[in-house]
């Protein structure tokens, strides 16, 4: 499908060798890699997509939670309303039986997670890459790369058996946990397995669960219930005395043997379309990036499906390296910039590995030292707000802030709630495009973008008497702050930051 935009075409009708360079190649089209490609793109930054898989979105989704900084992010591209439309909220998160995490008083538009297949998810990022115009290369296979000053060579592998390489300026391996990107790169993935034997079955139920989301662990066994919307549910389970290979045959008295273990019965469970086992991993890469090759997602990153953190860690690696590398691509930052990816987005990945592994080694505890503690947990959450509110905002996404530079602004590398402002315009109404956002006091500023074009900057006023200017960035966290906003700081602060 060479130059063409779209989705359909034969992968390896071109000839086997492309040297045309690319401005960037996203390599997986998985949530992380559409979100990407499809910000590069509205950007204006030609992108093409590689996918080793044909054509189509899979209904066999892992992830089924957006959290509510996900959602922001999405909705700071137009995106968190078709999928709020699609999926179902939940205000309530509960661990270990008795703990119980309030979602609805987030400080944040959505106080609730969307329980939603992934698939949902990579329909609705799909079509907006390809409105936006990404090419993309279905069938393709990244088999090896080599990079040097000036770009990357990708070499290729078509389904129809055709090799050749491909060029680009930068390439990005969003290719999951055996990433192809990482392994050319030679980059290790340490880290463990910590559950094996884990089983996947989408099932019909003969009775419905009293609860959206049901989980729990009960001794040596856990199990996890969710809706597709279309009548069957997901169920991922484990037990602890069954630890076979991910090669063993699974049938459907397995699966109801450990679901009713964990959750006293198996709902009737009947006609599955799908059964599978997998393990689940903790592993982190050291460097997430290496010159002009950068990861992220589960490229970068494993942990338990604990909290359902793991598509949107992802997308939010994505959404913070899409406006990072589409200002260099421009020639509008330097390649420094993309050095932030990894100083920001690093420790989130090694926060989330330890929140969601700790999550899962306390619901699976079994010695009496670690069913204390998960008791002395529980309780001091359930009753010491300052505590449950940081659990909440590491679950979620919006507890985290990036590391500011020395002496900057105390707001520097908050996150921004969406704010309303003086005309009525929401925070991530004004985001839509890539944009960043500057807000300062009426009358303050009001001549405009200021020499810079609209589709990179908007300007915004306080609907309060605030006197603080903040430049948001465009993934909705502090670029810049003054508490008093003089022309020449402001136009300082657009020419180091806007370009």
């Amino acid at each position: 499908m060479n130059g063409t935009t779209g989705t359909t075409g034969s992968p390896g009708s071109t000839s086997s060798t492309d040297l045309t360079t690319r401005p960037v190649i996203v390599v997986g089209s998985g949530p992380t890699g559409l979100l990407l490609a499809g910000d590069l793109a509205t950007a204006g930054v030609p992108v093409t997509l590689l996918e080793k898989r044909p054509h189509g979105i899979s209904n066999l989704s892992r992830a089924f939670v957006l959290h509510a900084r996900t959602l922001e992010q999405l909705d700071g591209r137009g995106l968190a309303d078709p999928l709020e439309a699609v999926g179902r909220p939940l205000d309530r998160l509960r661990l270990f039986g008795r703990l119980t995490l309030a979602l609805d008083t987030l400080p944040s538009r959505f106080g609730h997670l969307l329980v939603i297949p992934q698939y949902e998810v990579e329909k609705v990022l799909e079509r907006r890459a390809v409105e936006a115009g990404v090419e993309f290369r279905y069938g393709t296979e990244v088999t090896g790369l080599a990079q040097d000053a000036d770009g990357v060579t990708v070499e290729v592998r078509t389904s129809a058996g055709a090799t050749g390489t491909l060029r680009a300026g930068y390439v990005v391996g969003a290719d999951g946990m055996r990433s192809a990107v990482r392994n050319a790169l030679g980059l290790p993935f340490p880290g463990r397995s910590v559950i094996r034997s884990v089983v996947l079955a989408d099932v019909r139920l003969a009775e419905e669960p009293g609860t959206l989301l049901t989980v729990n662990a009960v001794g040596d066994a856990f199990a996890f219930l969710a809706p597709f919307g279309d009548g069957y549910h997901r169920v991922i389970a484990w037990n602890r005395a069954r630890d076979v290979p991910d090669t063993e045959p699974l049938d459907l008295d397995e699966v109801r043997e450990v679901t009713r273990l964990a959750l006293g019965r198996d709902f009737g469970m009947h006609d599955a379309r799908w059964m599978s086992r997998f393990h689940s991993d903790e592993r982190q890469a050291p460097a997430y990036r290496v010159g002009r090759v950068l990861l992220a997602g589960d490229a970068a990153h494993v942990h338990t499906p604990a909290g359902g953190q793991g598509m949107n860690t992802g997308l939010q690696d994505a959404a913070n390296l899409s406006w990072k590398l589409a200002q260099v691509v421009d020639g509008r930052a330097t390649a420094d910039l993309l050095d932030t990816y990894q100083a920001e987005r690093h420790p989130v990945g090694r926060s989330v590995l330890r929140s969601s592994g700790g999550i899962v080694r306390l619901a699976m505890a079994e010695r009496p030292w670690t069913l204390a503690l998960r008791a002395a947990l529980t309780t001091f959450l359930n009753h010491v707000g300052p505590a449950r509110r940081r659990a909440v905002g590491q679950v979620t996404g919006i507890g985290y802030r990036y590391p500011a530079p020395r002496g900057a602004h105390r707001l520097t590398g908050a996150r921004v709630p969406d704010v309303t402002f003086a005309d009525g315009s929401r925070l991530h109404e004004a985001q839509r495009g890539g944009r960043f956002v500057l807000v300062t006091p009426p009358g303050v500023h009001d001549e405009g973008p200021d020499g810079h074009r609209e589709d990179r900057l908007a300007v915004r006023h306080w609907a309060s008497d605030r006197r603080t200017a903040l430049l948001v960035r465009p993934d909705g966290y502090v670029a810049w702050a003054a508490d008093d906003a003089y022309p020449a700081a402001i136009g300082a602060a657009l020419a180091t930051h806007v370009g």
